[in-house]
């Protein structure tokens, strides 16, 4: 993103004076391509990709607690993890499927809801994995949650690209692209390093 046209397509111009984001497709685009990787880095965090087996681990440690309905599920497991792990309906109720056919769990209904609650066989499998520690407490979970710093890191700083778009003046906006240049290099090296 460097060249001599960085004023124009943020907004700034080289008359100066910034535009707002309805004032013309440069801001716009840089506001819905902000928007954009804003919600890549939520969906990112929020959506920790754990293994199959670490939602069926955490299902059963979480109903030989007690009985749920699945949504309550999803939310213990995105409370015990901080935030770091929240698996989708799209994983955790397969899981439940799965586990009720293999005889695990077994589902009620009641008031259109239903609640799973662990049969015999299934506490005996949850009692033996019990000396595991919770797939929420695993290695994975805790470095996805370290690394959570990281996006808000990302979002911290096109913002303030956005900023210096919005209302700096043709030389600022070349200072920032050059600082984002060194930036992503530096980035570049990190990775380079492992």
């Amino acid at each position: 993103m460097s060249g001599s046209n960085m004023g124009d397509w943020f907004g700034g111009g080289a008359g100066g004076g910034g535009r707002g984001p309805s004032q013309g497709w440069p801001m716009t685009g840089l506001w819905e391509a902000m928007e954009q990787l804003r919600g890549q880095f939520e969906q990112k965090v929020g959506g920790t990709r754990m293994g199959r087996g670490d939602v069926r681990a955490a299902v059963l440690a979480l109903l030989a607690e007690k009985p749920m309905h699945g949504y309550q599920i999803i939310q213990q497991i995105e409370e015990r993890s901080g935030g770091s792990w929240k698996p989708s309906p799209g994983s955790v109720y397969p899981t439940l499927q799965l586990l009720a056919d293999e005889g695990l769990i077994k589902a009620e209904e009641s008031n259109g809801r239903k609640t799973y609650s662990l049969t015999d066989e299934g506490q005996q499998v949850a009692d033996a994995a019990g000396e595991k520690s919770a797939p929420w407490e695993s290695s994975g979970a805790r470095d996805t949650s370290r690394s959570g710093a990281l996006p808000k890191a990302g979002i911290d700083l096109a913002q303030a690209v956005a900023q210096v778009g919005r209302s700096g003046s043709p030389e600022q906006v070349k200072e920032a692209v050059a600082v984002l240049d060194d930036a992503r290099r530096k980035l570049f090296s990190i990775l380079a390093q492992s």
